[in-house]
């Protein structure tokens, strides 16, 4: 399993392999072992300064894999936020799932703990929320996409005294980021794609709205596929998906039986972050391969499903044929 990052405080995977329409497993967050979760409970605020900051000394440039300096003295005892490279996106807001590369190195020794550079994809996870430390959720909120930023954070608002023992992180150090803001997404987000027709009478016919609004799913009067569908309905132009990433999307369900809705990201208002592990058979073998920034349609028979074991408090029965519309808006 490849390592996670050091950054997250809580982990951010929505969907379960038990949890799809339940919504006490939709609340639950896993737990992976290498996932630090001694950070502070509440998330303290305080003045932001402008330095001082360490200077980067290569890749300069957003994107980047940046080498910096060892802190300049002694650091600041409040978190010292610099925009190095000002971008033209539009600005990072509270609640946002934020995608971002960044490189992580403490002040005193330039020791560098995780970067997201070496692993060839940024990170997502939600800011402004209390989901990363709190220097993260007080500095980048507000920041522009495209915007390259570094951060010199205090222990209070880095892991507290405690520190973070996995990452060699003492409670006494500053921490210093490069942050490169890559991209975000919220509630209402689409995927762009290249629409795909659709022509198929036998299967669902799902809508190509990309408006941020869910798209109907409309299932045909016939007895529903034995075996699993994925096909494109938009496709995207991004990486494909591994069976070991991670991926951010929108989703809606219904079954097959009567058209009806089960479960929706779109409703609850919040978007899914899961690794391809977590979710059942029919999720992870029908997304991976499939584009980033595409719309794809699934129908998962019940064995790749939730079988006779269906989901508590749910409208999904036993042996239930299952249809999705997922939309990848990023993996990490």
């Amino acid at each position: 399993m490849r390592r996670r990052s050091l950054l997250l405080a809580v982990p951010a995977g929505l969907l379960t392999l038990a949890g799809c329409g339940d919504d006490k497993a939709d609340k639950a967050k896993s737990k992976p072992s290498d996932s630090p979760t001694n950070s502070p409970s509440a998330a303290p605020t305080g003045k932001i300064v402008s330095g001082p900051v360490p200077e980067i000394t290569k890749g300069t440039k957003f994107g980047q894999k940046p080498t910096v300096a060892k802190g300049p003295g002694k650091a600041s005892p409040d978190l010292a936020v610099k925009t190095l490279i000002e971008g033209k996106g539009k600005e990072v807001a509270k609640g946002d799932y934020l995608q971002a590369h960044y490189l992580g190195q403490i002040w005193a020794t330039a020791k560098v703990f995780d970067n997201s550079y070496d692993r060839g994809n940024p990170t997502v996870f939600p800011i402004g929320v209390g989901q990363v430390i709190p220097g993260w959720d007080q500095a980048l909120v507000g920041k522009k996409l495209d915007s390259r930023v570094e951060l010199a954070i205090p222990p209070k608002m880095g892991y507290g005294e405690e520190g973070n023992k996995q990452a060699g992180i003492k409670g006494s150090d500053t921490l210093v980021f490069v942050v490169d803001l890559v991209n975000s997404f919220n509630a209402k987000s689409s995927v762009k794609g290249q629409e795909v027709a659709q022509s198929n009478k036998d299967l669902p016919k799902i809508g190509t709205n990309t408006d941020g609004k869910a798209p109907s799913i409309d299932v045909p009067k016939t007895d529903a596929p034995k075996k699993l569908v994925s096909s494109y309905v938009l496709e995207g132009d991004g990486d494909k998906i591994k069976e070991t990433d991670s991926v951010l999307c929108q989703y809606k369900g219904v079954l097959w039986v009567d058209g009806k809705e089960f479960d929706s990201s779109y409703k609850s208002g919040r978007l899914a972050q899961f690794q391809l592990a977590q979710v059942v058979k029919g999720w992870a073998q029908g997304l991976t391969g499939k584009k980033v920034g595409s719309r794809v349609l699934i129908v998962i028979p019940p064995e790749l499903g939730y079988g006779d074991q269906p989901p508590q408090n749910s409208s999904i029965k036993k042996d239930s044929t299952l249809v999705f519309c997922v939309d990848i808006l990023a993996k990490a």
